[in-house]
């Protein structure tokens, strides 16, 4: 694990694959993209799908929310500790941002935002969890993008909805590290 590394150090291509289907492991793996989302799979399949993006030089953080035979407990983050080794995790859940935290993951809490409350509940959140990174949802909210990075000093990353290389500016524009798609024509962008 590289977990003395910041986020900003880890990712060099500002956009993230975020992988929903085995079947996009071999596009990302062949595309400009350093850092991966693993959105999917299950706790049999998921080791090979790590060592996989790991061979190809990918960094991966595992999505703990969506991995089926996960729980979201100590033992769940012990075994991606021990048996998996991304480098980190993301999830909703603030404490399983804290018991990740302290087995030496980095950590990305995955933040909604449907309105000014879920902004400001948000910024709440990560502010007794301290990740080391925000993913926000919707990725397409450049207003919502600045308005976190005027609150906080962790990374955003904008998710969820960005279809279009202009989303994409857009949000790095706005103050984004990276944009997370599962938009494969958008992982090759060069940004």
């Amino acid at each position: 694990m590289k977990t003395n590394l910041h986020l900003n150090d880890i990712v060099q291509s500002q956009v993230i694959s975020a992988i929903d289907s085995k079947d996009k492991i071999p596009i990302a793996i062949n595309s400009e993209c350093n850092v991966a989302f693993l959105l999917t799979g299950d706790i049999l399949v998921l080791p090979s799908y790590i060592k996989q993006l790991h061979d190809a030089g990918m960094d991966v953080f595992v999505h703990m929310d969506f991995i089926e035979g996960l729980a979201s407990d100590k033992s769940a983050i012990d075994y991606i500790v021990k048996e998996i080794n991304p480098i980190g995790i993301i999830t909703t859940k603030s404490f399983v941002i804290k018991l990740a935290k302290k087995q030496g993951l980095q950590t990305i809490q995955r933040l909604f935002l449907i309105d000014g409350n879920a902004v400001n509940k948000g910024i709440e959140i990560t502010q007794v969890s301290k990740p080391d990174a925000i993913e926000l949802l919707p990725g397409i909210i450049p207003k919502v993008i600045d308005r976190f990075t005027k609150k906080s000093e962790l990374p955003i990353i904008a998710g969820g909805l960005v279809e279009h290389p202009e989303e994409i500016h857009m949000a790095l524009e706005a103050g984004a590290l990276a944009v997370s798609t599962g938009a494969q024509t958008l992982w090759n962008q060069g940004f």
